[in-house]
């Protein structure tokens, strides 16, 4: 398999993350410092506050994809380890973060982090459990699942749109997405959701599958390549 990434925004947001995090814990420090030493300036320590407890969100969320490794690009590429060198995976590069283009067809692949339960029920997404340090995350920078289905069909939507400004509609082949828990902890159960969700060790094998079918033909698999940096 090959891999194709954008490096330089990789260390580039993940400088961003550090730097954030440790403005932060700057503008927290001055924020207690008024609210202790000088009272007469209540309202810039909680301004100082709030400003730094903004701040570490930002960072958390940065240094959660780009700054801690493995990154969720890396968690990927090491599960799909050994897969034909006819699959390219891009991160980073392509309108969406991760793309896998090759004889299984054309895959987003949208990473969680998140540990705990996650279920698909009458059409609702819930993630549960993950004990004291979810809570922990949860509030302090790390997002919720929120709605992934909505999330990935903006992303096929990009993934369109980039590839109808040089290709014919019949050229396009469908655009399919998968969910990726890269957490050991995280439990899925999620059979009646819209879309395929898998823990990480899963995806190798259902990618395996899926290009058993072999549906795209290889010139149009070339183009799509062609179109994005390698």
């Amino acid at each position: 398999m090959k891999i194709v990434k954008n490096e330089q925004l990789i260390k580039r947001n993940g400088r961003i993350g550090q730097w954030t995090s440790l403005g932060a814990l700057g503008v927290l420090g001055i924020g207690m410092y008024l609210s202790f030493q000088r009272p007469d300036l209540f309202v810039y320590s909680i301004a100082a506050l709030i400003a730094g407890f903004a701040m570490t969100q930002v960072g958390m969320y940065f240094s959660n994809r780009w700054g801690r490794s493995p990154r969720p690009d890396e968690q990927l590429d090491a599960a799909l380890k050994g897969l034909p060198g006819d699959m390219t995976i891009y991160h980073y590069v392509s309108p969406v973060s991760h793309l896998l283009i090759g004889p299984a067809g054309l895959w987003i692949f949208q990473p969680y982090h998140q540990r705990g339960k996650v279920t698909y029920y009458k059409n609702r997404w819930r993630l549960s459990g993950g004990g004291f340090m979810q809570a922990y995350m949860t509030i302090f920078g790390q997002e919720g699942i929120g709605r992934p289905d909505a999330e990935i069909s903006n992303e096929i939507e990009l993934v369109k749109r980039f590839y109808s400004k040089q290709l014919t509609e019949l050229e396009i082949p469908e655009i399919h997405a998968a969910l990726v828990f890269t957490n050991d902890q995280a439990e899925v159960d999620a059979t009646d959701a819209p879309l395929p969700v898998m823990k990480l060790k899963q995806l190798k094998e259902f990618i395996r599958q899926k290009a058993k079918e072999k549906t795209i033909d290889s010139s149009i698999l070339e183009k799509l390549k062609s179109l994005l940096p390698d």
